[in-house]
């Protein structure tokens, strides 16, 4: 099904946790979005989805570790963007990130960081994540392609904190 766009005001978003059925329909999204989906995985890991009358129209992950978390698989089709999903993903993943006790989140981004600065992320470097989330699908899958060091790496520390 393809989105069409419709005014705001007549749009209904809804947020929903994905379970292991909807890994099919996150990798349509990532690869409409031109993003890797080799690592994508539902072990250790939580997505949500959102639907825009009732058409999944973005997604995001959280991979889990000890205290931290890393947001991966950040995704709004071309033809959903600029009405407020993303920043409902996001919102989502820090709250429930928050609420099982994280500490700090990170992220991997190369082109979008004046996006991720907005949520209070800052610049750190990737042997910060490979060490604190070493067991994390995208980290491993980082280290074993060897491209993990020329990635940008992004923190927020969680609780009120700010960054690095």
């Amino acid at each position: 099904m393809t989105y069409i766009p419709a005014p705001l005001d007549t749009v209904h978003v809804k947020l929903r946790q994905a379970a292991p059925a909807d890994f099919p329909t996150i990798v349509d999204l990532l690869t409409r979005c031109d993003l890797h989906t080799s690592s994508v995985t539902p072990e250790g890991s939580t997505y949500w989805i959102a639907d825009l009358n009732g058409v999944p129209g973005g997604c995001i992950g959280l991979e889990h570790g000890e205290g931290a978390s890393l947001i991966r698989s950040t995704a709004v089709l071309p033809e959903a963007r600029s009405q407020g999903l993303g920043r409902a993903l996001v919102a989502s993943a820090l709250t429930y990130a928050s609420l099982r006790g994280d500490r700090t989140v990170y992220l991997f981004s190369q082109e979008a960081g004046d996006y991720w600065r907005r949520f209070g992320f800052v610049p750190v470097g990737a042997d910060e994540i490979a060490a604190a989330l070493p067991d994390t699908p995208q980290v491993q899958s980082g280290l074993l392609k060897g491209w993990i060091e020329r990635e940008q790496a992004w923190k927020r520390v969680l609780g009120g904190g700010g960054g690095a």
